[in-house]
Parts: structure tokens; sequence; C-alpha cells
């Protein structure tokens, strides 16, 4: 690829996450508009903290290699890079190696030739350590401070890169790039910063190209969009003729996953968009400028670890009687009473027991002071978490039992309070997981802890 005198970058982006899909139409478009890049995000924490714990990816491995099928032929008949973050779904090492091995099914079945960067993101756990004692990890808003014996129950811990280890890559000459936890930018933005395009737009564009259609209207994560990176602005727009992107669209994305809307924080830095501005192009198009990039003084990226805190079984129920909705609380509370007293000399106490109903703040029910919402019917989903899968099932089967035949005032059927969806009513779920590092690490090499190994196909 020619990059002498270079005016503009054009970066496809084809899907919100690698799996998602898209129509082949809309990426045929987007390659006839000549891009510089085919770039995709493959992952995120917004499924919780099984997938990183588990090592298991949240989208199908038959979509993923249906995605990349069609985007490293694309790219290689181009001659552009391919560049992925987050592999698997949560960029540990189990994610990336199963995203390697798709790779190499498609380069045997289309015998391709290229070479590809495989960049890592799981830390060794006495790394974490090491850094702990030497005071470069900070809690990541209201968590504790990061204790050695945490790292040691994690099972996983990755860390965000930035661009800096795509851009090393660049520089190799890899075709295709599959990198761990990435930021989430930083695959879409790399080249563009490599070759001194600015960084606060190239990296805005990136946080926008990152969801695909979802920015446009009617939106969508399983459609193509492109974005066109000048010398001071950049313009996004669908592939698809039954989108398009509005000023208004566009500028709510800065709403999306943020905590403040104005300043988007990353590796090294962060966005400044007080003074960003959305113009409407066309009917589809939107230009971006005024977007200022902050540096900390100190470069941080951001660490997620997750451990194993048990085991879960859950039993879906629902009800349509109007008096036992009028004191679903009340239900709830006594039999949650009955569970605790049945079991308290029985050695399990040690669980946890939550009845979610949807029709009554199912959603809202973790903010208190949501009003209460009124149905004529309700789903229940009766939950329980403890030590073991017996203990859990055994927990959760008595709560089923007990708020099926529980006598509440005024009940008129005897036969049952509650409707079973299934067949057997208990769903055994396995192992329960959750994020207990949430934290951001000083580094003073932003390639170091990122180590990358080329394969030659």
């Amino acid at each position: 690829m020619c990059t002498e005198n270079m005016n503009e970058i054009r970066v496809l982006s084809p899907t919100a996450i690698l799996g998602y899909g898209f129509p082949e139409e809309s990426f045929i478009e987007g390659m006839r508009r000549k891009p510089h890049v085919i770039a995709v995000d493959a992952g995120s924490t917004d499924p919780g903290p099984y997938y990183l714990c588990a090592g298991y990816s949240f989208t199908d491995r038959n979509a993923v290699k249906r995605d990349l099928a069609i985007m490293i032929p694309a790219a290689l008949e181009a001659g552009i890079p391919v560049m992925i973050g987050t592999a698997g779904g949560s960029g540990a090492r189990p994610h990336v190696e199963e995203t390697v091995g798709i790779i190499e099914e498609i380069v045997k079945e289309k015998n391709l030739h290229f070479k590809m960067a495989v960049i890592q993101s799981e830390f060794d756990k006495e790394f974490v350590k090491e850094k702990i004692q030497k005071g470069d990890i900070l809690p990541l808003g209201p968590v504790a401070e990061l204790k050695e014996s945490d790292v040691d129950e994690s099972i996983h811990i990755v860390a965000q890169m930035g661009e800096e280890p795509f851009i090393k890559a660049l520089e190799s000459g890899a075709n295709v790039i599959l990198a761990g936890r990435s930021y989430d930018p930083c695959e879409f933005s790399a080249l563009a910063i490599s070759l001194g395009f600015d960084k606060a737009l190239a990296i805005h564009m990136g946080k926008i190209l990152e969801c695909a259609a979802i920015t446009a209207l009617p939106g969508s994560g399983s459609d193509c969009m492109l974005g066109t990176l000048k010398k001071d602005s950049f313009v996004v727009e669908p592939l698809n003729p039954i989108r398009k992107c509005t000023a208004l669209s566009v500028a709510a994305h800065s709403l999306y996953e943020k905590s403040n809307p104005y300043v988007l924080p990353g590796p090294g830095g962060a966005l400044d968009l007080h003074e960003t501005k959305f113009n409407q192009l066309s009917d589809t198009q939107v230009e971006v400028s005024g977007t200022k990039f902050v540096p900390t003084e100190e470069y941080f990226v951001k660490l997620e670890g997750v451990r194993r805190v048990g085991y879960r079984t859950m039993s879906p129920a629902a009800t349509h009687d109007p008096i036992m909705i009028s004191q679903i609380d009340t239900v709830v509370e006594k039999v949650r009473e009955r569970v605790m007293d049945n079991f308290r000399n029985s050695g399990m106490k040690d669980f946890y027991l939550d009845f979610k109903i949807y029709g009554k703040k199912g959603v809202m029910n973790m903010f208190p002071q949501t009003p209460d919402s009124t149905c004529d019917e309700l789903l229940i989903i009766i939950e329980a978490v403890a030590p073991t899968q017996e203990e859990a099932n055994t927990i959760c089967g008595f709560a089923r039992s007990t708020m099926l035949h529980y006598g509440y005032e005024g009940r008129i059927s005897t036969a049952g309070n509650l409707a079973f969806p299934f067949s057997p009513s208990d769903c055994k779920m396995g192992a329960v997981y959750e994020f207990n590092v949430y934290h951001l690490m000083r580094i003073e090499d932003t390639c170091a802890p990122f180590p990358i190994n080329y394969i030659e196909y």
C-alpha cells in the first residue's frame, strides 16, 4: 500500500462485533470505496465476566469464521491490512488462540498466503504482583485497592492495549493483525496515527466505527460503516442505502458506554469533546471536527480480571394471579425466610438467593428509588448461587417448590401459584464469575507488556 502524499485514510468497519455479520452487498460497496484498512472489534466486557473467566467467546464460532472468510481474502486482494481487536470476545490467551485456529482453517480452505501478527494481552500473575509492590496499580472508580490475594484468585487477567502494538505489527509488514484485549478504537486508529494523522480525530473516528452501523438510522450492529479521516476532520457514512447518518445520531454516540460524554479516557490520555462539531454533509454523511487529545503525564492501561465465586441454578416461572401479584413482595420475603430457616442447621449457609420479578422492576431493581411498575402477569426468575452446583440445585429447588405452594392471604386456587414454561423447571447454569480486577496499571513501555508473535502462511 502506497502511503506517500496521502490526504485521507479510509477505514472500513464491517460489523460492530466480529461474528455479528454483515450484508455482503454493504461490504462490496465498502471495498469499492478503496479502503486503506479493514478493522473490526471482536469483543467487549458488556456480556459480563463469564466469558473472560471460562475462556469462551460470546459470539458463535461459525459466525466468526463466516465474517473472516469474507474479510481476509478481500483485504489480501486489495493489498490492505486486516486489524482485529479483543479477539475471541475477551482477549485472553485462549480467546486469541481460538481465533488463530479459525483463521488457520480459512487459510487451508482458501489456500491463502500472508503474514499474521498475533498480539497477546494476558498478563502473568507474578508480573501483576510486582506492579502492586511497586505502587503501579490504582483503583479504577469505586473499587478497593488491588491485593496480591486478588491476583491469586483470578483465572485470567488482561489489559487493554493502545494503538502502539498495532503500529509495531504494521511496521513489520503484517497483513493480518490479531490482538488480545484492546482499547476499542485502536485497531481503527493505528494506521492513521502511524502515518501522522491527527491522533484525536483518528481515535474519535475509531470510537464511532467500532460500533459499525449502530450509529446510523436505523441502527444496526450487523452492517458496514466507512470512516474517512482527513487533516482536520473525519466523515462517517453507512454503506447500506437503507441507512443514513445524521448529526444527531453521530453526536448521540458520545453517550454510548460513557460516564462523561465530553471526556473519553483511554491508554495514555483522553479525548476532549467540548469543542467537537458535528456537521451534516449529505443525507447519509456526517463530518466531525474539533476533537482534542489530552495526554496524561503517565501511561496507564486498564486491567480486567475475573474469579469464580460459585455455581448457579435458576428457575423461570410466571404468575397471572392478581391476588399473588398484589402481594408479591411479601411472598418473596416469606419464601426467602422459609429457605433460610430450612437450611439454617444443615451446613448450607453460604449461598445467595434472589428473585428477579419482571413486570415489576425486573430490570430496574438495582435502583431502589425507581417507582414500582405494575403488570397483570409477572415473570419470576428464582436464582441460587452456592459453593457447589449440588448446593445451588438444592436451594433453588426448595425456593421454587416453596413459592409454588406458598399460602398467601386470599389465595383461591390450591393447585399451585406458578406456571413453568419448561420441564425440567430448574436450569443448572454452571460456574459463576465476577470481576475482581478492574484497575489501572502504570507502564513505561507501551509495547513490551504485549508480546507479538509472527506467523507466515
